[in-house]
Order: structure tokens, then sequence, then C-alpha cells
């Protein structure tokens, strides 16, 4: 779901004197949104379903010192990329598979730990979410990702992707287990959805929430499709297992992290973003 074109409008809400001194500084710290984009990002979210379960249930951990452990690793990948003075896809999306399970996790915690409804922690989650865009938009005036420029976009950036992958982990699991609509429905549901959200896009609808409400959408889909493949028959899964479902789409995204570092045809063109 490509939108430079149509985006211009949003980046110029901005202030284009600052947006223009920053990228002389610091280059766009996200990848263009390409079909590159969207694969490894549903595959980030698939492992960050299975991964937390496989940390969580077969290795014995526990869910706060999973949490604890991810967290950490999280941190450290947010620090190196907050660091960096550019986009640099190993960091990006190592970053992006760490908050992913983080983002479960966090869910996991209130609904297995605390007793809390799915229904509240998505409804909760939700209300969140929309306060950050809302923050954001107020501060920047732009929730345009070719214009993460300044740290203090880049931090609202990840603080929003936090909460959309604890917000579709909640709304997944509540889908497919407490409405009984089981994991291979809930697949081709959101799969759905995100069809309806490019077909407005292609008609017109406004390019940055296009790309935000496919962003949240793909969460439950990942999730929806790591349950399908990881769990067992009778729970209307594959029964592919927790290893083996994060195994084989931690190797399609490193095959494809590789391509893109020695291709990067997915880097945002800062003259692009500086004319801006």
């Amino acid at each position: 779901m490509a939108y430079r074109v149509n985006e211009q409008s949003d980046i110029h809400s901005g202030s284009d004197a600052t947006l223009t001194r920053a990228a002389r500084v610091m280059l766009n710290k996200v990848p263009e949104i390409t079909v590159f984009f969207w694969v490894i990002k549903i595959l980030c979210t698939t492992v960050g379903e299975t991964a937390a379960d496989f940390l969580n249930d077969n290795l014995g951990l526990g869910l706060i010192k999973t949490m604890v452990a991810m967290s950490i690793g999280l941190a450290i990948m947010l620090v190196l990329q907050f660091r960096s003075r550019r986009y640099v896809p190993v960091i990006y999306w190592a970053s992006v598979v760490f908050i992913s399970v983080v983002g479960t996790l966090i869910t996991d915690y209130f609904t297995d730990e605390r007793g809390v409804r799915l229904q509240v922690t998505t409804a909760v989650f939700t209300v969140i979410l929309a306060i950050v865009f809302a923050v954001w938009y107020a501060s920047e005036r732009t929730l345009s990702i070719h214009t993460i420029v300044t740290t203090k976009r880049e931090a609202f950036y990840w603080m929003a992707v936090l909460f959309i992958f604890a917000l579709g982990t909640a709304a997944g699991d509540l889908v497919a287990e407490q409405m009984n609509l089981g994991y291979g429905k809930s697949v081709f549901l959101f799969a759905g959805l995100i069809a309806i959200v490019f077909a407005l896009y292609k008609i017109g609808f406004n390019a940055v929430a296009s790309f935000w409400l496919a962003y949240i959408l793909t969460r439950p889909l990942g999730a929806s499709i790591g349950d399908f493949l990881s769990q067992p028959r009778a729970d209307g899964g594959l029964r592919l297992g927790t290893v083996g479902t994060s195994a084989l789409f931690l190797v399609a995204i490193a095959g494809l992290v590789a391509y893109l570092s020695f291709t990067r045809v997915d880097v945002i063109d800062p003259i692009a973003v500086a004319d801006a």
C-alpha cells in the first residue's frame, strides 16, 4: 500500500522549515511502504504470537519472567534504533519482532494474570492508542511515517506500534476465542477487512489513515495465522507447534531483511522528504 503521492497534503501540515532542518541531520528511520513491508510485518506479528507462547509455556519461563526478558531485549533494540541516524533493516525489524512479543505479553498479562476480560483490554488499548495518535498529531500536525526524521516523532511512532500490538492481540483473541469464530475463519475475517481498507484507499480515502488502519488489522491477522498454524487440531489449528511456526517465520523474516539490507529498495528518499 504505497501512498507517497497522496500523502503530500499530510506531510505539508507539519512545519516545513523544521522538517527540512531535521532531514539534514537524520534520515527517515522507517522503511518505505512496499509489499515487503506488509509481508514482513505480518510475519513479525505471527512470530510475536507464537514466540510468546513458546517462551511462556514450552520453556516454562512463566509470563512475568518472559515479559522481563523480552522487555530487556526490546529496550536494547530500541536504543540501537534511536541511536542510528538512518533506517537500518536489521535493527528496525528486530525491534518490530521484540515489540510484537512484548505487546502480546502485555495483553496476556492482563487477561491471564489479572483476569481482565478481553472486551475490556480491547476497549482500553483502543482508547490508549487513540490518545497516542491525538497527542502525536497535536504536537507534530502529521502522522505520516514519511516524516519520522526527529527523535520526538520516532518516540511517538514506537509508542503507537507497541499499543497496536497489544490491541491487536486482545482483538484477535476476542474474535477467535471468546466469539468462537475460530482461528481459520479469523484469518479470512481480518484479511477481508484489510482488503476493504485497501479498496477505500484506492478510491480516495486518506492515505495516512489507510496505512494505520491496515497496520492495526495486520496484528490480529498475524496472531490468527500464528494460532492457526501452531495450535492443536482439536482447537482448530494445524498442530505445527510454536517451535516450528516460530522457526519457519523467523527464517523467512531473516531472508527478507537480508534482501532489503542488500538492495535498499525500501529506503525512503531523503530528498523527497526534505522537499515535502
